[in-house]
């Protein structure tokens, strides 16, 4: 990663992008800040960011819009969104939209700090390679490849979000083994709470949309446990 790591600050209250501003800078990143969700987009389409900080409400395009432009763009950059204690639907909603993460305001600058640089340190290690290369996996009938976020069947190619990946990783490397909900939250998410709780289960619901066309894989929920990821070897036909 260069040396300059750039920011994008989404927030129409002035007086909270103004503190936020200031003391991301004294941490040493370049902070870009946007007022409202086109502004936001402008300044997107602009610029590289190494990761996006995105109130939920805002003038002009809200920021699960912007959210979802963003990831129709890059699947990659770490998305945090802002969001209104109160306002459970929308941390559950940000989640399933793509968002990495999310801070109800009122935050403290060090919880914001905190996971500022734990998704850098994520997306840093899959974007630069840090971490040593990752051979491609096959799960069933599909190629699953990490480094390049991509799951193919039959020449098809998904692209998958960061945590999509790291879920599917998850499961593959504990194949038919029972794991907690709580323990897959943790490792993937880096927390457990309802609200993640909640996007796990949307999450487990699109891995299974993706995987439906190779019947060999199912993601089993052992209620109130957690999941089993198991891959069946199939038996080669008979002519």
């Amino acid at each position: 990663m260069s040396d300059v790591v750039r920011l994008l600050l989404v927030e129409d209250d002035e007086a909270l992008s103004f503190i936020v501003k200031d003391n991301l800078e004294q941490h040493a990143f370049v902070v870009d800040v946007a007022g409202d969700g086109q502004e936001a987009i402008t300044c997107f389409d602009q610029n590289r960011y190494h990761l996006i900080i995105l109130d939920v409400m805002l003038p002009k395009i809200d920021g699960f819009k912007v959210a979802e432009y963003i990831r129709l763009k890059d699947e990659d950059v770490p998305i945090i969104f802002l969001t209104a204690r109160s306002m459970t639907e929308d941390k559950i909603t940000g989640l399933t939209l793509g968002g990495d993460d999310y801070i109800s305001k009122p935050f403290s600058m060090e919880e914001l700090l905190l996971k500022i640089r734990i998704f850098l340190k994520r997306s840093h290690s899959l974007t630069y390679g840090s971490i040593p290369a990752q051979k491609s996996n096959q799960i069933g009938r599909f190629l699953f490849l990490p480094d390049e976020l991509t799951l193919s069947l039959d020449g098809e190619v998904r692209k998958l979000t960061l945590k999509e990946m790291e879920l599917i990783q998850f499961f593959s490397e504990n194949m038919n083994k029972v794991l907690r909900r709580n323990e897959i939250l943790e490792k993937v998410w880096g927390s457990n709470d309802y609200f993640l709780g909640r996007s796990l289960d949307v999450f487990i619901s699109r891995l299974r949309k993706y995987f439906k066309p190779d019947p060999t894989i199912k993601i089993t929920n052992l209620h109130g446990i957690g999941f089993r990821f198991t891959v069946k070897k199939s038996e080669n036909l008979k002519s």
